[in-house]
């Protein structure tokens, strides 16, 4: 939700070790999916030479979900981390619509704080917890609420089945903010040929634990990829 890329830092090394490897920002006053799906499909023609491996994690994997749907051409592997077809219930929605239009924008910062120990593994270093508040406290009301926005309408459930590509989902055991195993085995059902790996002892922002190592996931799901 943070939409910038910054919280995929520690990964970027790791995976560099196989791959071309590439973050970006999301727009902050993208009006739906189909914004962002064109802005991903912008940035993998110009970094890449063909089809990437798609990672996408909880807001991202939404993205990661609709882009494959949208250019399967262009995806040569799907990887969604911590994610869901359909946010559920709506209400939740509407409710932090409302409370981050008239919250004082600097009180996000306490809430991330207050918060850090039902989000993160743990297994992640306070440090890196601190690393985190440091990088989401540059991150902007109005992208939050566009994102949330473009949340109310998203719903790929009936078309899940129409994914074509090798596709991994990831699901975090101890994940407090959205039922991602639950998600994740209702997804990994539902597309020919997924994969469902559960995070064992991972909270919902797990990609800054040092204990997982996405190339390493990766490696072990397609060596060929």
């Amino acid at each position: 939700m943070d939409g910038t890329g910054r919280l995929f830092h520690r990964q970027v090394p790791l995976l560099a070790r196989r791959y071309r490897t590439a973050t970006y920002t999301l727009r902050d006053d993208a009006a739906s999916m189909d914004v962002l799906v064109d802005d991903l499909a912008a940035v993998i023609r110009t970094v890449g030479t063909g089809p990437a491996v798609v990672i996408g994690e909880s807001f991202g994997g939404t993205v990661a979900l609709s882009f494959a749907l949208a250019h399967p051409d262009l995806v040569r592997g799907l990887v969604v981390l911590n994610s869901f077809s359909r946010f559920l219930p709506q209400v939740n929605l509407r409710i932090a619509i409302g409370a981050l239009q008239v919250m004082p924008w600097a009180t996000m910062s306490l809430v991330r704080r207050l918060t850090a120990f039902r989000l993160h593994s743990r297994y992640t270093h306070r440090t890196e917890i601190r690393r985190f508040l440091e990088l989401t406290r540059q991150t902007r009301r109005a992208g939050y609420i566009a994102r949330l926005r473009i949340l109310r309408r998203y719903d790929v459930r009936e078309r899940l089945r129409a994914l074509r590509v090798p596709t991994l989902f990831l699901a975090s055991e101890f994940d407090h903010l959205i039922p991602s195993v639950r998600e994740g085995r209702y997804m990994a059902e539902r597309v020919a040929g997924a994969t469902l790996r559960i995070l064992t002892g991972h909270g919902h922002i797990c990609l800054i634990a040092p204990n997982l190592d996405l190339e390493q996931l990766l490696r072990e799901w397609r060596p060929d990829l």
